[in-house]
């Protein structure tokens, strides 16, 4: 069955090259692979350059956008299927239901908060899918470190690393996906860190 991969991106155009290389990489894979390609809507950045790859290897492109980004040079006017929601609550609600996985490319902070409250939802068992840091150029080296810290200082659980999956490759992170068996999640087991 193909299923709906969720990435999240950046929609900056100022950033270098090498992102964009790997937005299209994906967008490319995702279509050849016969998934389906979940993103915020956007047209511009890696948004932008992941979902006109999708669509040139004949992929399928569902954005979901609040309306009032649903605008023209800032939308993704091709999309397949255009949700557009009430505001960005909604939106990322619509994204995280209507997913099967998930992708983080580089991005600014909202691709950063995004990631978070994906994996923060999957430590609290509203959902077991799978979630992969695309850390294209060692992008999220510092924020991988972060998790670290908060790991060894016992905000969380050495279990939680276990919430997603790290990676530079494209390949890896679909086959990841292609593979996935989801854990087994014992009550509170992530959330109850010992004394």
């Amino acid at each position: 069955m193909n299923k709906v991969i969720c990435v999240y991106s950046s929609s900056s155009r100022a950033i270098d090259p090498v992102y964009f290389e790997a937005a299209s990489a994906l967008g490319r894979e995702i279509a050849v692979s016969g998934d389906l390609f979940l993103f915020g809507g956007g047209l511009t950045g890696l948004m932008g350059a992941c979902a006109q790859s999708v669509h040139q290897h004949n992929g399928h492109v569902i954005g979901v956008i609040p309306e009032a980004l649903n605008l023209a040079g800032i939308v993704y006017d091709k999309c397949d299927e255009l949700v557009v929601t009430k505001g960005m609550r909604e939106r990322k609600a619509t994204m995280d239901e209507r997913s099967d996985a998930f992708i983080a490319l580089p991005g600014g902070y909202g691709t950063m908060e995004e990631i978070l409250e994906i994996i923060t939802l999957k430590q609290l068992q509203y959902h077991n899918k799978p979630i992969v840091i695309l850390n294209i150029n060692n992008f999220y080296d510092k924020l991988l470190e972060q998790f670290e810290t908060v790991i060894r200082q016992q905000f969380a659980k050495t279990e939680c690393r276990e919430l997603y999956f790290v990676t530079q490759e494209i390949a890896s992170a679909l086959a990841y996906i292609d593979s996935y068996k989801p854990p087994v999640l014992q009550n509170r087991w992530l959330t109850a860190v010992e004394a």
